[in-house]
């Protein structure tokens, strides 16, 4: 029995009723990995000895007659730039190459404490600046479902892996869709929380305004059960909200009747994949079928938000990899003095992306063009705001593409930045106004690519996307 491509849910009731042992699932997930990995590349860092020690912890628990976390003993994934003590965190950069962090990110610290077996850290675009994992320091992780495509990004190795049983779930960060678009890209589910639910702190910083982590799941119960376990206050994180968690796994009910969903017609426009706009109307019809009512609706302020993301996303990031300069940590480049040494280090080992943003942060927060600019972002970015904020005053949910197309082939957007940028049309939105999204697989292209389509909600109101998409989720 192959027991990778099971959901951790499926695994726990198997773990519990003693069909197999923590040991042995482990054991078939790293040889999955010993299978898939020279294809797929999702990891850069794989940390087998942990992950044996910890489920041989699981197994004495589980013989002691003791009860078992939801999560306990399920093989998983962290993305690398969360902060992983004593086990080497590069964010896909070689500026970080050797970085060992001497504290856990709160989210990990949380997993640790469900016994979660970690199976390695996950590749992704480096400082999760990209939208299909080429952008990686170290190499291009490929889609499970079609090697020759990306996985998306910059979660590409957490959702390949999940997508290819090389994890059963992963941990990943959303800043302008990078959970989402991934998730629809391999074919799993991928969940963007309000920003504030889950602790940033051990998050290594790309736009501290924007970036949220998440899951990556087989499925919406899988994704309840992880978002159980990393959400919460967090006095280490001034941006955590202390909003009480509910438990997730009771907003697993199949029934939409009543709710009040809304189509916006933005999302909907020239360029779209047809398959990919078929298949969300489909999905609309099918809420409705269930009773649901499907609202056309109006999102005026959506075509300046790619514009806008990527004004206030690089200002941030630029500011938050000044810390990069060859003194503090992470690598050195010898120079002649100082100034030639930070240099040298930052022109050597931040890649071309890095630098593309770095660049564009720093002329948008530059003497004579900051008003002109990244303060006009932040004008916009509040009437992107009160866009959802009016919609949502009507409705219960909105449904939307999680991507303009689906998963494109490795090298096809390479040279063309600015196409790249606009793979995450669909998803900055969220980001930019701190809303919960998640992505839900809805079948296959005609060539077998995986479709996928997006729900977002109210602020703190992850219950109701869950409902919805567990609601769908039943019918298949």
């Amino acid at each position: 029995m192959s027991l990778y491509d099971k959901t951790a849910h499926e695994l726990h009731e198997l773990l519990t009723t003693k069909k197999i042992s923590a040991a042995e699932l482990t054991a078939d997930v790293f040889a999955r990995v010993d299978e898939m990995e020279n294809k797929v590349h999702a990891y850069l860092t794989l940390t087998r000895a942990e992950a044996e020690a910890t489920a041989k912890r699981v197994d004495e628990k589980i013989s002691r007659g003791e009860k078992i976390f939801p999560l306990e003993g399920i093989p998983c994934a962290i993305k690398d730039n969360i902060c992983t003590k004593g086990i080497r965190t590069t964010c896909a950069s070689k500026i970080l190459e050797n970085f060992i962090p001497p504290y856990d990110a709160t989210a990990y610290q949380k997993l640790l404490a469900q016994n979660a077996v970690i199976v390695g850290k996950a590749n992704l675009d480096e400082f999760a600046m990209g939208s299909s994992t080429e952008n990686s320091g170290f190499h291009t992780t490929h889609n499970p479902h079609d090697l020759e495509r990306v996985p998306g990004g910059s979660s590409g190795g957490s959702s390949a892996a999940v997508a290819g049983g090389e994890a059963i779930y992963a941990l990943g960060s959303d800043t302008g869709g990078s959970i989402r678009q991934p998730a629809s890209f391999c074919g799993v589910v991928g969940f963007k929380p309000t920003y504030g639910r889950v602790s940033r702190y051990g998050l290594v910083a790309f736009a501290s305004s924007l970036d949220q982590i998440g899951p990556l799941t087989r499925d919406v119960t899988d994704c309840a059960l992880v978002l159980n376990a990393i959400c919460g206050h967090d006095e280490m994180d001034s941006t955590s909200t202390a909003a009480p968690v509910p438990d997730f796994t009771k907003s697993l009910v199949a029934d939409v009747k009543g709710l009040k969903i809304g189509l916006p017609k933005e999302y909907f426009v020239k360029g779209i994949d047809p398959e990919i706009e078929a298949a969300v109307h489909a999905v609309a019809k099918k809420f409705e079928e269930l009773g649901a009512q499907i609202v056309e609706i109006s999102l005026p302020h959506t075509e300046y938000a790619i514009a806008t993301y990527y004004l206030i996303a690089p200002a941030e990031a630029a500011t938050n990899l000044e810390r990069y300069d060859g003194v503090s940590y992470g690598a050195r480049v010898d120079g002649a003095d100082v100034v030639e040494m930070m240099t040298n280090t930052r022109t050597e080992k931040f890649g071309a992306e890095v630098k593309r943003r770095i660049m564009i942060g720093n002329y948008a927060l530059s003497a004579g063009y900051y008003d002109a600019y990244y303060l006009k972002a932040l004008k916009v970015r509040t009437l992107i705001q009160k866009d959802f904020t009016d919609a949502f005053e009507k409705l219960d949910l909105i449904l939307t593409p999680t991507t303009p197309n689906v998963a494109f082939k490795i090298g096809e957007m390479v040279s063309d930045p600015l196409q790249m940028y606009l793979q995450d049309i669909c998803t900055v939105p969220v980001n930019l106004a701190g809303l919960p999204g998640i992505s839900v697989p809805c079948g296959v292209t005609k060539n077998n690519l995986p479709l996928a389509f997006q729900l977002i909600g109210k602020a703190l109101d992850e219950e109701i996307l869950l409902r919805a998409a567990f609601t769908y989720e039943s019918l298949r």
